[in-house]
């Protein structure tokens, strides 16, 4: 084969996992309603979210009803647990704050680990360099949130280069500058050397809109060492959200996924480059992904009401070990096959809600349990567990 990926698992495992403090350091007053008395729960869970509990925007499987039961009258968590999706786009405090006003319970932005999630960690990396980060949603707003200072969109980018996209005038969308009293044309100004400074990493963080446009640019960039119109220069580092090929949305049946986008842009750049395209994907089934949550999930036993700060739950300054761990989702090939690889404290439950319909289990990744609805998946937890 030609090409070559690093999973972060194999050679990128030194990357460290973001910590509950670090995914949203601008909420910790918010986490009284997260008292552990759940601090004494030996186990957690990890739900997908699109097809699982959501479709599109849409509440599905009795996913209010099933979350609440993880709360406590009072509000505070009875069970630990968080929202684990190859998805994103926007900051994890933004999807928070959407996710509690879709359930009618409490949601933090650190119960919400998106693809893009890890990204973080390459904040003190390229913290003062130029950076392009594409995908749907406001991209370049996650990777600033993050710690990028030199972060700019695909969108913004292309616009500062004449004729980068040989078809953009035929399309009906664009993304220019208006005035804010006369909605006329402005002249864009780039917040930065674009037309000088080179791109020292591009960032997918989630399903591009503009496939063809944005293939063209990262092209571009990463064949010319980081600036479009530049021959036989270096690639600078490429890392992808997550490498899903197909994932449930409104629609009855699938959709492509960014891992569909990679093979599009590998496919057209193997054949336009004498090197092969590198690239780092990150997000499910990659078992460093369900290392990070179990972590995460242990931080957030250790909140109290009382406190603004982790605290030990047993004295010792160590976390709670859990005896099990939920993964319920979807797609029998991310959500399952990623729990199987996690190791055995993982216990997967496929839902029949998305991805996956059929009568009977997956046969290539077969699920510990397969139930119709997540509102099921939550009953058989609590039952098995003995919580009321």
């Amino acid at each position: 084969m030609r090409f070559r990926s690093t999973w972060v698992c194999g050679s990128y495992a030194r990357v460290k996992p973001p910590l509950l403090s670090s995914l949203a350091p601008q909420a910790s007053h918010s986490y009284s309603h997260l008292r552990s008395n759940a601090q004494c729960s030996s186990f957690g869970i990890a739900f997908d979210i699109d097809g699982v509990v959501l479709r599109g925007r849409v509440p599905i499987g009795g996913s209010p009803q099933a979350l609440k039961r993880l709360y406590r009258d009072c509000g505070t968590l009875k069970v630990p647990f968080l929202f684990l999706t190859n998805g994103g786009g926007i900051p994890e405090s933004k999807r928070a704050l959407e996710l509690s006003e879709l359930f009618g319970v409490h949601i933090v932005p650190a119960q919400v680990v998106q693809g893009h999630s890890p990204f973080k960690n390459f904040a003190k990396r390229f913290e003062n360099e130029l950076v392009v980060a594409t995908g749907k949603g406001d991209p370049a707003l996650v990777m600033t949130e993050y710690g990028f200072k030199k972060a700019i969109s695909v969108d913004e980018y292309a616009s500062y280069f004449d004729h980068i996209d040989p078809v953009s005038q035929y399309k009906r969308w664009t993304t220019k500058l208006a005035s804010e009293d006369n909605d006329k044309q402005t002249e864009l100004v780039p917040r930065f050397n674009v037309l000088a400074d080179r791109v020292k990493a591009a960032f997918v963080i989630s399903d591009p809109v503009d496939w063809g446009r944005d293939i063209q640019v990262l092209c571009d960039i990463l064949r010319s060492g980081g600036l479009p119109g530049q021959r036989n220069g270096g690639q600078p580092p490429l890392y992808i959200a997550a490498d899903d090929l197909e994932y449930q949305a409104a629609f009855p049946c699938e959709r492509l996924g960014m891992g569909a986008f990679r093979i599009a842009l590998q496919s057209v750049f193997n054949r336009i480059h004498d090197n092969a395209l590198e690239y780092t994907s990150f997000g499910k089934p990659n078992p460093f992904v369900f290392r990070n949550a179990e972590m995460i999930l242990k931080q957030l036993q250790l909140y109290s009401d009382h406190h603004e700060k982790l605290i030990p739950s047993n004295g010792h300054g160590e976390a709670h070990s859990f005896k099990t761990l939920y993964m319920v989702g979807d797609n029998p090939a991310v959500d399952i096959k990623g729990a199987r690889k996690a190791g055995d404290t993982w216990f997967s439950i496929l839902t029949r809600t998305g991805v996956f319909k059929g009568k009977d289990n997956h046969s290539e990744y077969p699920a510990d349990l397969v139930v119709d609805t997540v509102a099921e998946a939550v009953d058989y937890i609590l039952k098995k567990e003995l919580v009321c």
